[in-house]
């Protein structure tokens, strides 16, 4: 694993709404160079940044026309390597997306696969073997090529699923995860890696990385096997590179060779149960309300008022942590380019807790771009393929001023609108708060690289569950997220040199320890060092 993960908060990064420098309308990377010092300064030193890469951005970049090609729209490739140079240079790092399991239709490789000639790219996607054949439970598109065949996609129509076979096959057209065809789709997805890896990036987080053997078995024995092949050859290359899976399952991507997994927000697990309760009762894939309101139910565990419980969290975490506690990482996030801001369920003060819990847990944090400022969720039209997750994806909020500071150019010409509120929050107005939310994420950052106990993936310990005590080495944590009642414990850790270290007080009153006793008050957080 790379050293530099010890210590590394990151900061996701989505490129077209983060700092426009050219006044067109859209972030570039010229602007993430810019705002370099302002992510030191929240204590993330590392991004991972949305697709960077040539695109028609059907899907928001996620449609990659050349792997080895920067849009244009974000600047030169001399722009991303210099910010990669500037990063550096702060000792911060850079993951980029790596999006292995399919292509725009419009590129290169599917050009050429597409024709009804074999040629080197005819096998490199998942082709059926005649026009009326279907996709054998896979999702495909027939009638759009001269080949006699229907193209297998992954996602929507123009994501191509490039070709890494199937565990077990079984139709005619099926290839083996061994097939020399399959194999060249591996070798060709290393190669891009080592592009960036040499160009200045320190690593990859990966879309999609748990589906790209196709019928694979329940433990994902193909992929695992594909992804071992792959990281193998790169981590023994570049040792100091990382690799984050969007997979949700630790124990298997882990075993994969991934260095972290990011501990997705699916409806209904233990993650969703912490911030997002409320997606259980709504429809999440509809246009969601601009806000939720009281006749919503929403019991998730940091929801001050709910009747929410940790369990759930505890129970599926525990499970896997202890599986892969020695060998990688569970990466928690305040949220991403494909969840409702953090926001929408939960306020300022209940972010505050949540915040003190996500940032002491193990593994590498990952904050989404404006959630330290508690930036909104407003339902709008889709863009470039968001549909419903095009609200979280609006512009940063740097300043009270035109365009919330994010560009200079035209309103109208704004890749999303930026918030109209009055009293919509800002980076500017934030930093001029001590009790802001930006100020808590910058207290508890610092206080996570102070904290050697901290930084350990493998000292956790749940000591109680409510009221929520964890151990981390010589560090007990405490957390009631509730405003109703004060919580209290006696803990046999507890002993005569136990001193509090930290505390968030939302209500005033400080937690404290007495003869053995720890006592939480209504929505409190403390660090206790034993």
């Amino acid at each position: 694993m790379a050293t530099w993960l010890k210590d590394a908060i990151f900061y996701e990064i989505y490129p077209q709404s983060f700092y426009d420098t050219n006044g067109d309308g859209i972030g570039d990377f010229n602007g993430i160079t810019a705002k370099l010092d302002y992510i030191k300064s929240l204590g993330c030193n590392a991004i991972w940044m949305n697709p960077c890469f040539d695109s028609p951005f059907s899907d928001a970049g996620y449609d990659v026309r050349d792997y080895k090609k920067v849009a244009e729209r974000y600047g030169t490739m001399e722009d991303i390597e210099n910010l990669f140079a500037e990063a550096h240079k702060r000792d911060m790092h850079i993951l980029l997306d790596l999006v292995p399991g399919h292509t725009s239709e419009e590129h290169a490789w599917f050009t050429e696969s597409k024709k009804a000639e074999q040629n080197e790219y005819s096998d490199r996607y998942m082709w059926t073997d005649g026009w009326l054949c279907g996709g054998a439970g896979l999702n495909y598109i027939a009638g759009e090529s001269p080949r006699n065949g229907a193209y297998i996609v992954n996602f929507f129509k123009c994501q191509p699923a490039l070709n890494y076979g199937v565990l077990n096959p079984t139709e005619r057209w099926h290839k083996s995860m061994y097939d020399p065809a399959c194999i060249a789709t591996r070798e060709a997805m290393k190669d891009v890696c080592r592009f960036w890896l040499d160009k200045g990036c320190d690593g990859f987080r990966v879309d999609m990385a748990d589906s790209l053997v196709k019928h694979d078995d329940a433990n994902k024995s193909g992929t695992v096997a594909v992804w071992q092949d792959i990281l193998g050859d790169i981590h023994a290359e570049y040792p100091e590179s990382a690799f984050v899976s969007e997979w949700g399952k630790a124990e298997q991507s882990i075993k994969a060779g991934f260095d972290m997994d990011f501990y997705l927000d699916w409806m209904g697990n233990g993650y969703n149960s912490l911030v997002r309760d409320y997606e259980a009762h709504l429809n999440a894939f509809a246009s969601l309300p601009e806000s939720l309101d009281d006749s919503t139910e929403n019991n998730s565990f940091f929801k001050a008022d709910s009747k929410g419980t940790c369990d759930h969290f505890i129970d599926e975490y525990m499970g896997r942590y202890e599986q892969i506690k020695d060998k990688g990482a569970i990466a928690l996030i305040t949220g991403n380019h494909d969840t409702t801001r953090i926001s929408y369920g939960l306020s300022e003060d209940e972010l505050k807790i949540a915040y003190a819990f996500l940032l002491t847990m193990p593994g590498n944090p990952f904050i989404y771009y404006g959630d330290e400022i508690a930036m909104s969720f407003r339902s709008m039209a889709s863009k470039e393929g968001g549909f419903t997750r095009t609200g979280s994806r609006t512009p940063m909020q740097w300043t009270s001023g035109d365009n919330m500071g994010f560009s200079s150019a035209p309103a109208d010409k704004l890749y999303l609108p930026v918030d109209p509120a009055e009293n919509a929050a800002n980076v500017e107005a934030s930093e001029a708060d001590q009790n802001s939310l930006l100020n808590t994420v910058k207290t508890l950052t610092s206080l996570r690289h102070s904290q050697a106990d901290l930084l350990d993936k493998s000292n956790l310990e749940i000591i109680s569950r409510k009221p929520l005590v964890y151990k981390r080495g010589n560090l007990l944590l405490a957390v009631n997220p509730k405003n109703t009642d004060t919580q209290s414990r006696k803990l046999a850790e507890l002993t005569g040199d136990a001193k509090v270290i930290y505390s968030i007080a939302i209500n005033g009153t400080q937690p404290g320890i007495a003869d053995g006793v720890i006592t939480l008050p209504t929505q409190s957080f403390v660090v206790i060092s034993c």
